[in-house]
């Protein structure tokens, strides 16, 4: 299955309009909590914040599947 990762916080929305195939929804939030992970450790190292936004799956229709947030998380 073809899997889109848009991302967007309410008011922007940047699409990712090339999209990867995965073999089902758990390999793709796989996928999204590492670029989640990469993008975190990223604005870290450039003092930027992803605050407020969220990282969604969608299918080629455009359907949103999964979305997660890109807000820091507290263990």
């Amino acid at each position: 299955m073809r899997c889109y990762f848009h991302l967007a916080n309410g008011e922007e929305m940047i699409l990712d309009d090339i999209g990867i195939e995965v073999s089902d929804l758990a390999t793709a939030k796989e996928m999204a909590l590492q670029a989640i992970e990469d993008i975190r450790t990223e604005a870290i190292q450039l003092g930027a914040s992803w605050q407020g936004w969220r990282l969604d799956i969608a299918d080629p229709t455009g359907r949103t599947l999964l979305s997660i947030t890109l807000d820091p998380t507290i263990h």
